[in-house]
């Protein structure tokens, strides 16, 4: 590009940015997606997942068809390409420029004409070559984009499966040369220490931050060894890939906080990860980090202490990695209660006093609030008693935990008699009996070794894959309202000595399985599934609902006719997707599938796309589609026609086979 054409780009770039200002000053303090277009992975980098646009709304939303398709340039690779297989297609596309970027499972990236879905470049960094992922299934969830400054070219950032980080020109697909080496940066290195690449891998995207990147990484949770990666984010600059900083996750030598990993233990442990989504706050130059658990995940026998940074929100600087403030939603983490979400960013007005707040939801079913800046919690957050008497030999747990007085908890905390269902009387006198086998009690009770004293497990609610997971909150910036799908997603985990020589750990997990059930009926109450709508105002839900019919049509209790009860199934409910906010509407999608077939076989087989009133979560509407949707779902602007667009399908060998396809909707022309 000549010095001209870069002067008259910078002109054209700064009075579009002039003009985007003006256009949006009423609602500059606030988040969400502008312009009609989905830069980042949740519309903005504050996750709210909102967008303004409102020419799909509740009058006209039944009307909306699928437009075009893509599917994924992955089934194109040749037989034998991989040695591994993408599950469903989770790949949250983005737009701007009239062109959307998608990811596909192994990671290759499209861009498709806005509105026509037209494929206009492939770009393959052949991420599946570099060896067996993190996971037995690769799954890319989402993109960043960057916009240079100076010249206003733009960049699509993805990190690999393979460990790649990789810089692509959004106009060609062609990676920047002047970017790591050939648009690459490997990412085995710069974690601090030797690692094991088999256990590192990538599926968030990264975010983008006054021209540094920001990545996380994804670490297999169940190591054989006591030697897994360490969970570090890293920092690299956009123009170089040159590493800018590195936050140790978990603390090393001299630096704070060493104290809570007792007897050295932050010298070999491992994981303490983000694997999910990020936010910042590019004002403050704030970056809002959710970690998970160390390893292993149920035992921490060999990491006594509460373990900062481990389930911790931290806010650090984008300049420097240096902490501004942190905090811990469980100490000494053994449940698996990773912050699976990313953090949202909102301006809220709390008894007459504007805030600049950021909500964390987590999978324990409790959302964590406080002023974004500062650390401070809005609402009092207090260390109550738990449980702490674990008869695992060598565990030594915390003797209290965290709990948020605002706002309630929005999924079951713990299990006690009462929880149980009581359909019929038959039905609660077998869940009590069933019980009998397993350790129940409020939330963060201890875990068991299997088998002692004729128990099979501890019985947890929230389970491992329950309360909020990778789909997370949205956050609408114009009410101040937080919507949260959860399920409750109840698991019965034990503890076992394995074979010492395939570990050194004392203890690991046991196979982990879903709660015990009752006749094929879930152990507890419903809802199984649901929607909580949170004024954040006042730290209040506004209303609940189950989502999904549930197994009403189960012989024992389809004559009490109970309507909704809320989808259990494991598959696709919390941990799919999430809710998308325009400003009339919540969308959200629900998988058409048999909630009464064995658990293992409950493959999806299609799906409805929904809508539901913000203000009162009723369902006004929905689509039916042919293809059990995955990925968080986004809207654009596009020739003057509103789109919503997700992806679906793409997990292989299941029945009906379903091909992963980019699927987008619109109102008829």
């Amino acid at each position: 590009m000549t010095d001209q054409r870069r002067a008259v780009r910078r002109l054209l770039v700064g009075a579009q940015a002039l003009i985007v200002t003006l256009a949006a000053a009423p609602l500059a303090a606030q988040y969400g997606a502008t312009n009609g277009e989905w830069a980042h992975y949740s519309g903005d980098r504050g996750s709210t997942k909102y967008s303004a646009l409102d020419q799909i709304d509740r009058d006209n939303f039944d009307r909306l068809e699928v437009v075009w398709r893509w599917e994924s340039a992955d089934s194109r690779l040749p037989e034998g390409a991989s040695r591994f297989e993408p599950g469903h297609f989770r790949g949250t596309p983005l737009m701007f420029d009239g062109v959307v970027y998608v990811p596909t499972g192994l990671a290759q990236v499209a861009a498709l004409d806005a509105a026509t879905g037209e494929e206009l470049w492939l770009y393959n960094p052949e991420s599946y070559g570099r060896g067996v992922p993190v996971h037995s299934l690769a799954q890319i969830r989402g993109l960043e984009s960057w916009t240079d400054s100076e010249t206003g070219e733009r960049r699509i950032v993805i990190a690999t499966g393979g460990r790649q980080l990789v810089s692509i020109d959004a106009g060609t697909g062609v990676p920047d040369p002047e970017f790591g080496r050939k648009g690459v940066v490997d990412l085995t290195q710069d974690l601090g220490r030797e690692v094991n690449p088999r256990h590192l891998g990538h599926s968030a995207p990264v975010i983008i931050v006054r021209d540094t990147i920001i990545v996380g990484s994804a670490i297999f949770d169940f190591p054989a060894f006591n030697r897994a990666p360490p969970g570090h984010v890293r920092a690299y600059d956009i123009r170089t890939g040159e590493l800018r900083w590195r936050f140790n996750s978990i603390p090393q030598e001299g630096e704070p906080h060493t104290e809570t990993w007792e007897n050295e233990a932050w010298r070999k442990a491992g994981n303490t990860n983000v694997w999910s989504m990020m936010s910042a706050d590019p004002e403050l130059g704030y970056v809002y980090l959710p970690f998970g658990t160390p390893t292993n995940d149920y035992y921490g026998g060999h990491r006594h202490g509460d373990n900062v940074y481990a389930e911790s929100i931290v806010c650090v600087d984008v300049e420097t990695g240096e902490v501004v403030w942190h905090f811990q939603t469980v100490h000494h983490g053994i449940w698996d209660y990773d912050l699976a979400t990313a953090p949202n960013l909102m301006d809220i007005v709390v008894d007459g006093r504007e805030i600049k707040a950021v909500a964390q939801a987590s999978k324990q079913g409790m959302t964590y609030v406080f002023d974004r800046a500062t650390g401070e919690p809005i609402w009092p957050i207090v260390e109550a008693p738990v449980n702490y008497h674990s008869s695992v030999p060598g565990e030594k747990l915390a003797k209290t935990q965290p709990f948020p007085t605002r706002p309630p908890p929005f999924e079951t905390l713990g299990i006690d008699i009462h929880d149980l269902i009581d359909f019929t009387p038959e039905l609660r006198a077998e869940a009590i009996e069933t019980i009998r086998d397993y350790v129940i009690g409020p939330i963060f009770t201890p875990l068991v070794v299997h088998g002692v004293d004729g128990k099979l497990g501890t019985i947890q609610a929230p389970g491992t894959g329950g309360g909020a997971n990778w789909a997370g909150a949205s956050a609408d910036p114009e009410t101040g309202m937080l919507y949260v799908p959860s399920q409750v997603r109840p698991r019965a985990v034990s503890l076992t000595p394995p074979d010492a020589a395939r570990s050194d750990w004392h203890y690991t997990a046991r196979t982990l399985i879903p709660a015990p059930t009752v006749q094929g009926l879930p152990l507890l109450k419903p809802p199984y599934r649901r929607i909580t709508a949170i004024d954040m105002n006042r730290g209040e839900h506004a209303w609940q609902i189950p989502v999904g019919e549930g197994p009403t049509h189960h012989p024992a209790i389809k004559h009490l006719d109970l309507g909704p009860l809320g989808s259990q199934h494991p598959m696709h409910a919390a941990s799919e997707g999430g809710i998308l906010l325009t400003k009339t509407l919540l969308i959200t999608f629900l998988a058409r599938v048999d909630e009464l077939a064995e658990w293992e076989r409950r493959y999806p087989d299609g799906g409805w796309l929904q809508a539901y009133d913000k203000a009162t979560g009723d369902l006004l509407s929905q689509v039916e589609v042919d293809r059990s949707l995955h990925s968080a779902p986004m809207t654009y602007m596009a020739d003057g026609r509103q789109f919503i667009v997700i992806a679906g399908g793409g997990s292989r060998g299941q029945q009906p086979e379903e091909p992963a396809e980019l699927v987008a909707f619109a109102l008829p022309e």
